[in-house]
């Protein structure tokens, strides 16, 4: 297959080595002086890179995404398959495969669910839109585990989002913890319950959903004490003040959530 990678950094660059080592023939595009990954045909526009693609992958910052696919519209046909995986908002998939559709070409709203310093091309994704069939075919054959949605663009994208609303506060909560067991000497300790909570399961997620609201009051009251036990540490502590907030509200909504 004629895959043509568009913004060829870290994700880029591993999407385009592992196409190549697939057997696919790969063409890439990048403005910038990102390095050409070996085995891929470079040129010097994004017009000429999608001509004739049959799947065009998009690894630039979501900031540009609109321009991107505004840039090579009249480039696109209906063979294309026109895959957006950046990290723009469900509304802004949206508007971008209303574009594309123009053309008669496919959009795949494509959302990556881990980091890729971690997975590489195998990190698992979330397809949704027309054109997520052949993503979920290209990308399952470099090993990625897919899940392609039957909804509209923009569905695959909401799926990260709601998700990113747990992981990157779990992340930010998991470094403050870890910050503050070290500066208490007790690091070890404290990456070990991380740890154990971790592994707890749905079971854990009930009883997370059914304490948090019937004992906010008093763990509000223990939230604060922490805080002031992180404050006398000299630990930023951002993400348990915040928790103290979420608690008071639950506790003054009558544990209504």
């Amino acid at each position: 297959m004629r895959i043509t990678v568009i913004g060829l950094g870290e994700a880029g660059a591993i999407y385009a080595s592992a196409l190549t080592d697939a057997g696919h023939t790969v063409t890439g595009f990048d403005p910038g002086p990102a390095p050409t990954p070996e085995g891929t045909r470079r040129v010097d526009s994004a017009p000429e890179a999608v001509t004739d693609a049959d799947l065009v992958l998009v690894l630039t910052s979501a900031a540009v995404a609109p321009a991107v696919a505004e840039g090579v519209l009249e480039a696109l046909t209906p063979q294309t398959v026109y895959a957006d995986f950046t990290s723009a908002t469900p509304d802004v998939m949206r508007a971008i495969s209303a574009r594309v559709l123009t053309t008669g070409a496919r959009f795949a709203d494509v959302a990556i669910l881990g980091p890729m310093t971690i997975g590489g091309a195998t990190t698992d994704l979330i397809v949704s839109g027309p054109g997520a069939p052949t993503v979920a075919q290209v990308c399952a054959g470099i090993g990625a585990d897919v899940e392609a949605l039957d909804g509209a663009p923009g569905e695959a994208t909401a799926r990260k989002l709601l998700r990113s609303s747990l992981m990157k506060p779990l992340a930010a909560v998991v470094c403050e913890a870890v910050v503050a067991g070290r500066a208490a000497g007790a690091e070890e300790w404290v990456r070990e319950q991380v740890a154990a909570q971790l592994t707890g399961g749905e079971a854990l997620v009930d009883r997370f959903l059914s304490g948090t609201v019937k004992h906010a009051g008093r763990r509000s009251q223990e939230v604060r004490s922490t805080a002031a036990f992180l404050d006398a540490l000299g630990v930023p502590n951002e993400m348990t003040r915040a928790s103290e907030q979420t608690l008071l509200r639950l506790e003054a909504n009558g544990h209504q959530g």
